[in-house]
Parts: C-alpha cells; sequence; structure tokens
C-alpha cells in the first residue's frame, strides 16, 4: 500500500512539473528552466517499483510529451555550452564548465566497462565505431576517444548541420581527436552500407522518441550493420522513464541482447548491448507471444539470450555463447 501511494504521489508530482514546463515560452537555459529540470531529475533519480507501462493511457500522454521537452531543453543545454567552450583556447580542456559532465564520465566509463565485456575474445579494440545522434557537444565520443578507446576512430552522425559545426569546432585544435572525430550531417535511415564498417554502434537515448520510432531505427541498423558487430543503446528504468524513451528488448529483432545494466545511482540511462545475428536466423515471433513477457531468462527463448542486470558492474555475468 506504501509503495502504491508513493507511486501516486510520483506520477502526481511528475504531471505537475510537466504543467509547469509546457507553459514556458522557451526552454533555452535559464532560472526557470534550469530549476524546473533539476526538479523533475531529482524526483526521478529514486528508485521505484512504479512500472510505466501500466500507467493509463492520459499518463503514458504526458510522458510522451514530457520526453521530447527534456529532449528540446537537452538539444539547447547542449548548444549553449558548446558555443561557450568552443570559443575559448584548447576546448577540451574546459568540458567541465557542462553541468551535467561528470554524469558523462561515469556514463562513459560503465558503457565501457560493459562493451569491453562483451565486444570480443581478444585483447583488440574496436577500430570503428559510430556515435547515432551525436549533437552540438558529443561528449560521449568525446570522453571515450580520449580516455578508453585511445586508437579508434568515432564516425559522429547527427541529422543537424549546425551541430555538427558547433561539435567539429570543439576538436578541432586538439592534434589527436582531430584526426580520430569524423561528423556526418545525415538521417541516419538514409545511411545504409556504411554502417557495414562499424564494429560498434552507439545509439543516442534520444534518437526515436518513442518505441515505434526507435523500432524503425533498429530495424533499419539490423539490415545494414556488419554481423557480429555490436549495438549500445540507452534506455531508462522505473521512474527515470519520465526522461527517456524505454528500448522494450522485443524489438531488437536481428540481435542477441547480450545484458541490460539498471544503475542505481545519478547515472540516468540503463545501457542494452546486443550483437548483429553472424548470420540471418528466421525466428517466429509467436514464440514472443506465447512467453507473454517483456524479459526473458537465456533457457525460456533461443533467440533472445540475454540477462537483466541491476547489480554492481565487477558482479555482472558473461553470457556464455
Amino acid at each position: 500500500m506504501e509503495s502504491h501511494q508513493e507511486n501516486i504521489t510520483l506520477v502526481m508530482k511528475v504531471c505537475e512539473i510537466y504543467d509547469k514546463l509546457s507553459r514556458l515560452e522557451s526552454l533555452k537555459p535559464s532560472k526557470d528552466v534550469d530549476n524546473l529540470f533539476t526538479e523533475l531529475v531529482n524526483t526521478c533519480i529514486p528508485h521505484f517499483s512504479i512500472n510505466i507501462a501500466t500507467l493509463p493511457a492520459n499518463i503514458q500522454e504526458i510522458r510522451s510529451k514530457l520526453i521530447r521537452l527534456c529532449g528540446q531543453a537537452e538539444g539547447h543545454l547542449e548548444a549553449h555550452f558548446s558555443t561557450i567552450i568552443g570559443s575559448l583556447k584548447n576546448p577540451l580542456h574546459h568540458l567541465n564548465l557542462f553541468p551535467y559532465y561528470s554524469n558523462y564520465l561515469k556514463l562513459s566509463l560503465l558503457e565501457y566497462n560493459i562493451l569491453n565485456r562483451h565486444y570480443s575474445t581478444t585483447a583488440q579494440a574496436p577500430k570503428q565505431v559510430a556515435f547515432v545522434g551525436s549533437g552540438p557537444l558529443p561528449l560521449t565520443s568525446i570522453v571515450m576517444a580520449s580516455y578508453h578507446l585511445k586508437e579508434t576512430t568515432f564516425h559522429n552522425y547527427d541529422i543537424d548541420p549546425m551541430a555538427n559545426s558547433m561539435a567539429s569546432c570543439l576538436v578541432t585544435s586538439d592534434e589527436d581527436l582531430s584526426k580520430r572525430m569524423v561528423f556526418h550531417t545525415a538521417d541516419i535511415m538514409d545511411v545504409t552500407d556504411e554502417l557495414k564498417q562499424y564494429d560498434v554502434l552507439f545509439l543516442a537515448a534520444l534518437v526515436g522518441m518513442d518505441i515505434d520510432l526507435k523500432a524503425k531505427v533498429i530495424e533499419h541498423l539490423a539490415k545494414y550493420m556488419a554481423p557480429g558487430s555490436i549495438l549500445m543503446l540507452r534506455s531508462a528504468h522505473g521512474a527515470r522513464a519520465f526522461l527517456y524513451p524505454v528500448v522494450d528488448p522485443q524489438v531488437l529483432q536481428g540481435f542477441d541482447v547480450l545484458s541490460i545494466f539498471h544503475p542505481d545511482d545519478d547515472v540516468i540511462n540503463s545501457v542494452v548491448i546486443a550483437r548483429k545475428y553472424l548470420k540471418p536466423i528466421t525466428t517466429d515471433l509467436n514464440d514472443h507471444q506465447r512467453l507473454g513477457m517483456a524479459y526473458v531468462t537465456p533457457s525460456s527463448c533461443k533467440y533472445c539470450e540475454f540477462q537483466v542486470l541491476n547489480t554492481p558492474l565487477n558482479n555482472m555475468k558473461m553470457i556464455d555463447e
């Protein structure tokens, strides 16, 4: 009963914040915008047992609209700080001006460790990595290239030419990263055979703002990514699903889902890692329907061998393949 009341209080609070956000004339950085989004994040970060999928239609509609508002505000925030940082000498020395930089450091380390456990049985790091939805402040690519994958070339895709122009300015003065950071202005749905060259592809959380759009993007990636390549996705769990879309493993047709990790600290995004099938596999979708589960265990379905993890990373279990 206490948990049910907590969930009711949570939903009411989120709806109240959404109402205030939706009345703002602009979502560009300002005192009101910053305070409301800080309040929203602080409301959604604590662990709640809420199941977003069971919420009524009117709340689901508010959640969808809220995620879009979060995406717009995030874009404005990144553009604002990219402009500031890019105007300084040696921009990469000033990334900590971005208020959520420490979160990106934590998330990138988390993703690197998960990738490292599943990428290969050899010591060789991926040579070509793509990040789809890199934006004007491509912190994941920059952090990965600077601290974790120091020999890897990063190809950053964004549909907005201005975002790519701003992002490029951040690395131009760096002798190393300027050679290993490539920027492509394109809708990823128009990129086909080029995707085969990437060993790993990261899909930003806000590429595909609802599950139908994200499913179409994933279907496109499954068609053109190289067999055996890795897809890293960002999802959300619990109340954090009011901030970002949730990736349902069942939409990952054409991939083996290897693991899902749900952080329980101030890192908001869950991390999903999947591998493109080595060879085409004909699946019977009715197998999933008969299971009647959104998450299946390795022994439940031969097509979806993965684990859902919310334990510390050093306790993660490898998937037998």
